[in-house]
């Protein structure tokens, strides 16, 4: 009985050598590529991690220099951000606010070159739509109507789509081109939430070309 029992472990075991010669080389290959992954990963999460608690720290120096409307200085904290940590959403976000901010110093080659940069290497396409609607304004405040024209046509985001007929409508006014800008502002209006209290300014831009809004249409019925 005994005897019976070792044959059968030994051809077990013949059967396992066997197995192990054919595919234990395919195996071990398999497990060491599947820690080497883990690991890979684990070390992209820690070093994510890390890049995202420096830029955190980077960004509260960016806000101190906001907050004390330092234009030079948060240009300068947001440059290092940008440098440092471009595919974080710290350096997206100074780059929208250190153009606010360099705005409203009169600076507006400046907050131009800020939008420019979040709309080609913002993070999240939220951020760079959102530039460039932004920057569309200050082209089209500049008279640079084929810029603002191409910078619009650069917005993907469905999120926008009633921003951007909304901005085309203005610089479709702006070159008198009265009937399209009407047009892209009844686009706008009917892309915006009823809630939307921007609704009122669309609305506004409406009534001086004629068309009325609902609160005119209202008292006009009455």
């Amino acid at each position: 009985m005994a005897s019976h029992l070792d044959l059968e472990e030994q051809e077990q075991l013949d059967q396992l050598k066997a197995f192990w010669k054919r595919w234990g080389n395919l195996i071990t290959w398999v497990i060491t590529a599947a820690l080497a992954a883990f690991a890979a990963w684990q070390g992209w999460n820690w070093y994510q991690r890390d890049q995202a608690a420096k830029a955190g720290a980077m960004y509260e120096e960016f806000e101190r220099a906001l907050t004390a409307q330092d234009a030079d200085k948060a240009a300068a904290a947001a440059g290092d951000l940008k440098a440092r940590f471009a595919s974080t959403g710290y350096a997206a976000q100074a780059g929208l606010q250190a153009a606010k901010l360099q705005l409203d110093k009169g600076k507006a080659d400046e907050a131009k070159q800020s939008l420019a940069w979040v709309a080609e290497h913002g993070s999240q396409a939220a951020y760079r739509d959102l530039a460039r609607l932004r920057l569309a304004g200050l082209q089209l405040d500049a008279k640079a109507y084929d810029e603002a024209g191409k910078t619009l046509d650069a917005i993907q985001s469905k999120d926008f789509e009633a921003l951007v007929a909304d901005r085309r409508g203005d610089a479709l006014l702006l070159q008198g081109k009265r009937d399209e800008a009407k047009a892209q502002y009844q686009k706008a209006l009917a892309g915006l939430p009823k809630e939307q209290d921007y609704r009122r300014i669309v609305e506004a831009k409406l009534s001086t070309l004629g068309v009325p809004t609902v609160v005119e249409a209202t008292g006009a019925a009455q």
